[in-house]
């Protein structure tokens, strides 16, 4: 019989005080003492000593109205730890996971000087898959991936992209306005899908990853063969996909309101 190591020992009183700091966070904006102990989840006066002792260690400030919010050492360790990460390295052990729990071809996609650009790549390890390449630029009108970055993107950007490819922007206007009309539905907002358009046969899903500013990152985009790829923006392949694009989404530094699309 095994047992698991036991957990290492922390210090309480700095785990109880972080819930505070977890709470700032969280809402995103100033708050007042007890609605601020009330996220944290303890009494004000059980949190106003704890809020003492941040305020002079700058991770919390007090305004001139009363309001609490994070104080500028805790934006310096936002901005360091944003500096720290890479996008693209922090989605590639999460397709890796993708394409094992979802038995498909799972890539990430970013924004190249020819458009949408697949940088990694993980296969399924199944003989059932869509094989990918690292290096391939994906069809604006076409993918899953090209619909999510002209959505994402001003037309300016991907006018002349479209061009290149035969195709005048109105050509693609139409899937843009139908993705930025999802902006109210909180689980098909940041989705895209193609269902046998760029390839017979071959479908896919597309997730939106957004950096600190809101912007599109990366794409998760997932690719299999119709027959087998659920391809619906409520199925659980777009589930996962969202999961995944959320928690990088989050760990690069933002909080979205998936109802707020970027302006056009």
């Amino acid at each position: 019989m095994t047992t698991s190591p036991p957990s290492p020992r922390g210090i309480q009183s700095i785990e109880v005080g972080g819930a505070l700091l977890r709470a700032l966070a969280h809402q995103g904006q100033a708050l007042a003492l007890k609605d601020l102990a009330r996220e944290a989840g303890m009494p004000a006066a059980k949190a106003h000593p704890y809020l003492v002792s941040f305020i002079k260690l700058g991770l919390v400030a007090q305004h001139e109205d009363g309001l609490y919010g994070l104080g500028p050492l805790a934006l310096q360790l936002g901005l360091i730890s944003l500096q720290q990460y890479d996008p693209v390295r922090l989605a590639t052990p999460r397709i890796e996971a993708l394409a094992a729990e979802l038995g498909h071809t799972v890539a990430i996609v970013v924004w190249g000087n020819r458009g949408p650009t697949v940088v990694r790549v993980a296969h399924a390890p199944t003989p059932l898959h869509i094989s990918m390449r690292h290096g391939t630029v994906m069809s604006l009108a076409d993918t899953a991936s090209g619909r999510l970055f002209a959505a994402h993107l001003p037309e300016t950007l991907w006018r002349e992209t479209l061009r290149a490819e035969g195709l005048a922007p109105a050509a693609l206007r139409s899937a843009v306005a139908a993705l930025r009309q999802r902006r109210d539905d909180a689980l098909a907002w940041g989705l895209a899908q193609t269902l046998d358009e760029a390839v017979p046969g071959v479908s896919a899903l597309a997730a939106a990853v957004l950096d600190q500013r809101g912007q599109l990152a990366l794409s998760l985009t997932a690719v299999g063969p119709s027959s087998a790829f659920d391809a619906t923006l409520q199925g659980p392949l777009a589930a996962a996909l969202r999961r995944d694009a959320l928690a990088l989404t989050q760990q690069l530094g933002y909080q979205p309101q998936w109802q707020a699309l970027p302006p056009a």
